[in-house]
């Protein structure tokens, strides 16, 4: 990916016990301007008063769905966006009324459970930039192998700074005996890490499967790790039910 961000505040280091990376695109390309409009930038306030950032994913007028680990004390959403610098964008700023952890999140180094929904303290107004995205249903093994990631995260992995612009990149879903149970994997140089965790992982027929959690070093290769959506749609379904607005 080639544009890159100078500002300190989209900078988000989330490491675990020195194995686990949380965030990034790597080796994509941008995307066309608001042509994801259910990404979601959500900008984290964490006890010491520090903003850094997470990529989020808009279920409906009411909730965002991001990543456990981007647990803070506070969350703002920004819904429209696609260049950080471009002023002239509409962008909807949306505080966070609550937020639903996964009732089976374990912050140990595989990050289990890695899921969270953030009721939004006002309606989002839908509109041509911003818009809900279907989820995948219950399916067994029916997972597609071709998907895409999306974020803001870091451009390149020798090079610290953001990206102002929406970023993706295509990764190949595999099978691999290192994968947690909870997670889809893919592997390789390109795909996410720091900054884009609780971004979007969309596969062929245009639905989230999974939310980026987090990658691992094996001894010859990266893994890429992705909350499974599938497997937890009754809990996502049943909190956006007795939580929300007629979603």
């Amino acid at each position: 990916m080639f544009p890159h961000c100078n500002l300190a505040v989209l900078m988000l280091v989330l490491t675990l016990h020195g194995q686990v990376h949380t965030g990034e695109i790597i080796g994509g390309h941008e995307v066309v301007p608001h042509s994801r409009p259910y990404m979601v930038l959500l900008e984290r306030k964490t006890r010491n008063n520090r903003k850094n950032h997470c990529g989020g994913i808009l279920l409906s007028k009411d909730f965002v769905m991001t990543a456990a680990h981007c647990e803070a004390e506070s969350y703002n959403a920004i819904l429209g966006v696609h260049n950080f610098h471009n002023k002239d964008e509409k962008r909807q700023n949306i505080s966070v009324e609550q937020a639903f952890l996964h009732p089976n999140y374990t912050q140990n180094v595989k990050l289990t459970d890695d899921m969270m929904l953030l009721k939004l303290n006002s309606r989002a107004e839908l509109n041509n930039n911003v818009k809900p995205v279907m989820l995948a249903d219950q399916c067994g093994d029916l997972v597609p192998k071709s998907c895409i990631v999306s974020g803001w995260g870091q451009a390149q992995r020798e090079n610290t700074m953001m990206s102002i612009t929406l970023m993706e990149v295509n990764v190949t879903l595999i099978d691999d005996e290192q994968c947690p149970k909870d997670k889809y994997c893919s592997e390789g140089e390109n795909g996410p890490g720091k900054g884009d965790s609780g971004g979007p992982l969309v596969c062929e027929d245009g639905k989230v499967y999974g939310v980026v959690s987090g990658d691992f070093n094996r001894a010859s290769y990266l893994l890429y790790s992705y909350t499974k959506v599938p497997d937890n749609r009754k809990w996502i379904d049943d909190i956006m039910t007795h939580n929300g607005n007629n979603y």
